[in-house]
């Protein structure tokens, strides 16, 4: 096996970027594992991970990798938003809430706001 380095690290993140841009997020699990591996810190390889793990239906991987990256960073409304789709879709709508709400307070998009259900009380 090549020999690993940040270098090819930084080229297995963009890899797997590309991968979950063309719909392959078991092929972008399996290059980000390498990476966080060596760099468990890492946060952005962890939010993209998690993305890739919803993409593939691995609800249960995909909550867990969102609310390590929430435990490093509360503000992060796009951790926050699909930490709240992952609930969701496993059925959890009450926790699902309280994470849409949060996204929305943290960024008021108009897509964490609709799902926050802020603004349609009229």
């Amino acid at each position: 096996m090549a020999e690993r380095n940040p270098e090819t690290h930084v080229i297995d993140f963009r890899a797997a970027e590309q991968l979950l841009a063309a719909r392959d997020p078991r092929g972008a699990v399996k290059l980000l594992d390498s990476v966080i591996a060596e760099h468990p810190e890492n946060t952005a390889a962890r939010l993209l991970r998690a993305r890739a793990f919803f993409a593939a239906a691995q609800l249960r991987p995909a909550q867990l990798e969102f609310e390590l990256v929430l435990e490093r960073e509360p503000d992060n409304a796009f951790a926050h938003f699909a930490l709240a789709r992952t609930l969701q879709r496993s059925g959890q709508d009450a926790q699902a809430t309280r994470h849409f709400r949060l996204a929305a307070a943290l960024d008021p998009r108009p897509e964490y706001v609709r799902a926050a259900g802020f603004g349609t009380e009229d």
